[in-house]
């Protein structure tokens, strides 16, 4: 007898288009709505959505914002929650919604993260270190992609985008094993195409923002990349890369790196641990390859791209005990990896040879 699991695949309806925002979409589901965002995206949106009451996420997704914002909710009795911004206020605004059990909006500002879409919300330190993340019951009511918004975000936020994405099939390619689940053979099957589409479209999209090149890479990053973890689960959303990624945030250093640098990096970490600990040169052909993708588009390839180039060995080696620790998306990976390994890893992103002596 099969064991019963609940998916959760994707919004109940996605609008896209170009100056589509409208405040009539939004009050459709609630009557007293509440949008959370950052500063710069509340301010970037109130045209459109006029004076509807607002609050601030920060300091983080944290355990003290969602407390300070669950009470915003119950005494305004809010009946809907809107989230406008990047990864960060969606996610506050998905966990918030999920806590109060109310619908929620996503409105994404920048096409940097997938979390529009995705049933998922990462909880972080007030000082942003990552905690742990909540799958949430369901992926938000509606996402509202308006393209004329997203045009306005720095090209940075597209590139870290291009790296969380490509990390899909890296990822679910090796966390899927021989598994013969077919939602989960359609994930990693859709992460290599997705992985193409990036691969060979995201330098010409990056060059003409607006184009119809860069809206297909727009789509990529946020909902193809959406519904691969929502099809295949956590072990097509989150391997070693977001593991690598998750440890980096408890630097301080490391918190001017967006989700998606942090993430790509990860991804060559990964693919080194596979040629150190497999002998795998299929693993060094890839990261080879993605070494000169991430030069041309701009992603971080080496510590020192990470703004870590006077990290210690020993702070490393710390970091690199709690990316290993009980629990960590590492562990997803077929074969075992222990802090020194990693630590090999960690910088030898950018060798050019088989084995680290």
């Amino acid at each position: 007898m099969t064991q019963s699991a609940f998916i959760s695949v994707a919004p109940n309806q996605v609008i896209r288009g170009r100056g589509i925002l409208s405040l009539e979409q939004i009050t459709q589901l609630g009557n007293n709505p509440l949008i959370v965002g950052g500063i710069n995206s509340l301010s970037l949106v109130k045209s459109y959505l006029g004076n509807l009451p607002e609050a601030l996420y920060s300091p983080d997704c944290s355990q003290a914002s969602l407390a300070r914002l669950e009470n915003i909710v119950k005494q305004a009795n809010h009946d809907l929650i809107v989230g406008v911004g990047g990864g960060k206020a969606l996610d506050t605004a998905k966990v918030l919604a999920h806590y109060c059990n109310l619908p929620v909006v996503t409105i994404p500002t920048c096409a940097a993260t997938c979390a529009g879409w995705s049933a998922l919300s990462n909880i972080y330190s007030d000082q942003g270190a990552f905690l742990y993340d909540v799958t949430l019951r369901k992926c938000p009511d509606l996402l509202i992609l308006d393209y004329q918004l997203i045009e306005t975000a720095p090209r940075r936020t597209l590139v870290a985008g291009i790296g969380d994405a490509i990390a899909k099939w890296y990822e679910s390619s090796i966390s899927s094993g021989t598994s013969t689940d077919s939602l989960t053979i359609t994930a990693v099957q859709s992460a290599r195409v997705l992985r193409d589409i990036l691969l060979q479209k995201s330098v010409d999209a990056l060059d003409n923002p607006g184009s119809g090149v860069w809206q297909e890479v727009v789509d990529a990053t946020i909902l193809v990349a959406g519904v691969i973890g929502g099809i295949g689960g956590a072990r097509c959303r989150t391997v070693a890369a977001h593991a690598v990624h998750n440890g980096l945030t408890h630097l301080e250093q490391t918190h001017g790196i967006l989700h998606g640098e942090k993430v790509a990096y990860g991804i060559l970490v990964q693919l080194r641990l596979e040629e150190i600990i497999q002998d795998n040169q299929l693993a060094q052909s890839s990261r080879l390859q993605l070494l000169k993708f991430y030069e041309t588009i701009g992603l971080p390839k080496s510590l020192e791209e990470l703004s870590l180039k006077d990290i210690s060995l020993s702070e490393l080696r710390k970091i690199a005990e709690l990316i290993c620790q009980q629990g960590s998306d590492l562990h997803r990976l077929p074969f075992s990896v222990s802090p020194e390994q990693l630590v090999s890893a960690m910088v030898s992103t950018t060798v050019n040879h088989k084995i680290l002596g």
